[in-house]
């Protein structure tokens, strides 16, 4: 009981000064911190993978505290998402949860932890880097399209500047839409990056099924049609807060259609045995033909098309 006390204690300050370092890289080193931001959570991932929940909070809190010594108040909230992080993906592996269940826990408290830290910003210190970003942007493109027309001696169409407009209000209104997909980015590189190292450390992770396996559930076909019957019969104002809300949401449900439409092809050049290259052609060709291949993911929800298909190859 006692070695395994001390053993537990050793891995915990171990794995404390391991991600202090990684952080001081993050903050300090230019170039190396992208490869140590992405194994930034390994520390905490490895602890949180072979101990309690209860000790792994108290490893990942004293993580966060340590490295504010190194980098102050600057560093701990890029500190709090990464431990947030470790610690979430290193639970899921101690209690045996399947890959998906890792992928979206991640996903959610990565997006909680982003957004706490962003009110306590505004509110605390009146800092909105979100807004401030977005004004920056606007500002180059309008001083970009001043400087064109000096150098050209001719005035930007109006046509042209009234597009550039609602171009920058669109991304302003579509910004939780972008966060939240960023953090599922974020989630799945984190994962994709950090589970074959634990892998060559001998810890026993859970694995993803293959894409073309993929099936989203099917809710999101009926969440689809609710935000597709609010724009057709409501008919929201763009710039109104259900306005903004079904932008977002119609984003979100895009893309993980668009990614269900994906899988789907990939599927039936398996099962017709298509050489590899063929699936990043067709992965590439999906993003101009986005809508089709939308269209294509709502099939394969809505539909029992995969047995169709398998039905057809075998014959």
């Amino acid at each position: 009981m006692q070695n395994n006390q001390s053993r537990k204690l050793a891995h915990g300050a171990m794995m404390i000064a391991l991600f202090t370092v990684l952080m001081a890289i993050v903050f300090y080193v230019p170039i190396a911190n992208l490869l140590a931001a992405v194994v930034a959570p390994l520390p905490l991932i490895w602890y949180s993978a072979h101990y309690d929940r209860k000790s792994s909070l108290f490893v990942t809190i004293a993580a966060i505290i340590v490295t504010f010594f190194i980098g102050g108040l600057l560093l701990i909230p890029a500190s709090i998402i990464f431990a947030a992080a470790g610690m979430t993906i290193g639970d899921a592996i101690y209690n045996k949860k399947s890959k998906v269940f890792m992928f979206l826990s991640t996903s959610v408290i990565l997006i909680i932890t982003f957004a706490i830290q962003y009110v306590i910003a505004v509110r605390l210190f009146a800092v909105d880097f979100i807004r401030e970003s977005l004004d920056l942007m606007r500002k180059t493109y309008l001083e970009s399209i001043k400087m064109t027309e000096q150098m050209t001696g001719q005035a930007m169409p109006k046509e042209t500047m009234d597009n550039l407009t609602n171009m920058l209000d669109m991304l302003d209104m579509v910004v939780p839409a972008a966060i939240t997909l960023s953090m599922l980015l974020f989630a799945l590189v984190l994962i994709s990056v950090n589970l074959p190292i634990l892998k060559r450390l001998k810890v026993d992770v859970p694995k993803f099924a293959e894409f073309s396996k993929l099936r989203l559930p099917r809710s999101i076909l009926w969440y689809y049609f609710i935000v597709l019957a609010v724009n057709l019969f409501v008919r929201p104002e763009i710039d109104s807060t259900l306005g903004m809300v079904m932008l977002n949401v119609s984003m979100i449900l895009w893309v993980l259609l668009t990614i269900q439409g994906i899988s789907f092809i990939h599927y039936v050049l398996d099962c017709y045995k298509q050489p590899k290259f063929l699936k990043v052609i067709s992965t590439l060709m999906a993003i101009p033909f986005y809508s089709f291949v939308i269209l294509i993911g709502i099939i394969d929800l809505g539909f029992n098309a995969r047995e169709f298909i398998v039905q057809k190859s075998q014959k």
